[in-house]
């Protein structure tokens, strides 16, 4: 995939669900991972965007794209510190081969250090 910003966050919900269905697992867990140090994923509201834009406001507010106190040389501290906040990974339970989410949650991708060409793997396993 790619993304467009420095920070944003993009629904994958539907991504995942298909990559289930292709499956054919009815019952058993779904495994996401994010294979970049600078990218996370997440759950959250998928209803409406404003929050969204509400996470992404406080986290940059937590942690600063500027800091005199960050010493990677690349200049990209804060996005790998809120990658390491929010995590590489999720595991969601499939059930009639759907992703058992609460009604208002989403999957989303978490790009920190973008825009960039980005990627997630998908395991899906019975059980």
């Amino acid at each position: 995939m790619q993304t467009t910003a420095s920070s944003q966050m993009l629904a994958v919900t539907e991504q995942v669900q298909q990559a289930v269905r292709s499956e054919g697992v009815t019952e058993g867990l779904c495994h996401i991972y994010v294979p970049h140090t600078t990218a996370a994923l997440t759950i959250n509201e998928n209803a409406d965007p404003t929050v969204v834009q509400d996470v992404l406001h406080t986290v940059d507010k937590l942690i600063p794209l500027r800091d005199p106190a960050y010493l990677h040389m690349e200049g990209n501290s804060a996005a790998h510190v809120k990658a390491i906040f929010f995590g590489t990974s999720q595991s969601v339970p499939i059930a009639d081969n759907r992703l058992v989410l609460g009604t208002w949650q989403g999957i989303f991708f978490c790009e920190f250090d973008g825009p960039r060409r980005r990627h997630f793997f998908v395991k899906v396993m019975a059980g």
